[in-house]
């Protein structure tokens, strides 16, 4: 029973969370579309057969597909897979349209729209992921603030880096890696990702600025949320007493300045990471698929629930959790959207950069062939991404077990 019930829990919260961060990325594109008075066809959350739709005044057609892993808008002319036509298509689509009587709608179509507007209706689903990063951070931020303790070292660990490189307890850390530290978190999100990296501290010591060089190194930890994770870590611990937690209000503008650099050292992190993964500096066994992201979300989801408590409380406790969520995942979704890959966002963005450089699209061949390669790069990730979830849940340690 607590196996279903932990399976209902995360099945609900993937696709609350996947559909939320989905439907922005597309209203993204949807709304851009609309600004530049362009003709859409479908605006679709979810792939295949239609379990729900509904025709609009405009003529958009509304769906819900019966895959909830993703969704799209579809422009009107959108015939080949790269949705990019090139010059020989474009000039069969103005014939046609002239001859059924529609050289009016011309204008509206996508294809037929100045590059600069087709970019940037590109960009506005990973740019609607990052506002909507933003946006939720400062709403916590100007509502409920944010509980801090102050970047000072209480405890260092002997033989640790941090040992090693003369850091000392009583250290207010300013700076790490360049970036201006507020609170103990900021450190540890410097830390985490830059294992075996030197990093240059600037401390406050008894009223005089040091500069410290500390390198971290990797540790195994067992994150409540994410499970077992090599993380870097340099051996310090704050101050954590209840008189060290200091609440901290922000006004409106603030929030929203604040939610703009939680969003940006978001995306700096995962740029940061996704390098040395790439450069073979740290191994790929992190990266999560459907699987790991929907694991994540249940104990998200049930992360400081208590039986104790009420339902109402543990609910809005979850939904609270989930939001926070909700806006890492939009980022990181932001992000990958902007990659050079023709089958993303980036990808059609590296085609309009050509054709605008060019004066005219890439050959319909081209744009396919790149098509095929990017989807075939997709999908090879998700698939290593599944195999590390597999992996991460004994699925095959399960399945070995019934036969041996």
């Amino acid at each position: 029973m607590e196996m279903i019930q932990g399976f209902l829990i995360a099945a609900v919260a993937f696709l609350l969370v996947l559909g939320i961060v989905v439907t922005v990325h597309e209203l993204g594109h949807f709304l851009a579309a609309k600004a530049f008075g362009t003709k859409i066809d479908r605006f679709s959350i979810g792939f295949g057969q239609a379990i729900a739709s509904w025709r609009d005044k405009s003529g958009v057609d509304w769906r819900i597909g019966w895959l909830p892993i993703g969704g799209y808008v579809r422009f009107a002319g959108d015939d080949n897979a790269a949705s990019i036509p090139d010059a020989e298509d474009l000039a069969t689509m103005r014939r046609d349209l002239i001859d059924q009587g529609r050289g009016a709608e011309i204008d509206r179509y996508f294809h037929f729209k100045p590059v600069y507007q087709r970019a940037i209706i590109a960009a506005a689903g990973p740019a609607a992921n990052f506002l909507l990063a933003i946006a939720i951070f400062a709403v916590f931020l100007s509502t409920l603030g944010e509980w801090v303790v102050p970047a000072r070292i209480a405890q260092v660990e002997a033989g640790s880096p941090a040992a090693a490189a003369g850091l000392r307890p009583g250290d207010l850390i300013l700076k790490a890696d360049g970036r201006r530290v507020v609170r103990f978190d900021d450190v540890a999100e410097v830390v985490s990702v830059r294992a075996n990296v030197p990093i240059t501290f600037v401390v406050d010591r008894g009223g005089r600025e040091v500069v410290l060089t500390a390198t971290p190194r990797w540790q195994l930890r067992n994150d409540p949320v994410g499970g077992p994770q090599r993380i870097g870590v340099l051996g310090i611990r704050p101050e954590q007493s209840s008189d060290d937690f200091v609440n901290v209000r922000y006004n409106p503008i603030e929030a929203v300045q604040r939610g703009a650099q939680r969003t940006w050292h978001t995306l700096e992190t995962t740029v940061f990471y996704l390098g040395r993964m790439i450069t073979g500096q740290v191994s790929a066994d992190q990266l999560r698929g459907p699987l790991g992201i929907a694991t994540v979300t249940k104990n998200v989801a049930t992360l400081g629930n208590d039986s104790s408590d009420g339902f109402l409380e543990n609910l809005g406790r979850s939904a609270l959790n989930l939001a926070q969520l909700v806006a890492v995942l939009s980022v990181s979704i932001g992000f990958m959207n902007l990659l050079p890959v023709p089958v993303l966002d980036g990808g059609h963005l590296l085609f309009y950069a050509y054709e605008a450089v060019f004066r005219r699209p890439l050959a319909a061949k081209v744009q396919a062939a790149g098509y095929r390669v990017g989807l075939a790069l997709v999908l090879g990730l998700m698939l290593f991404a599944t195999w590390n979830d597999l992996q991460r849940l004994h699925v095959f340690k399960l399945i070995g077990g019934l036969f041996s």
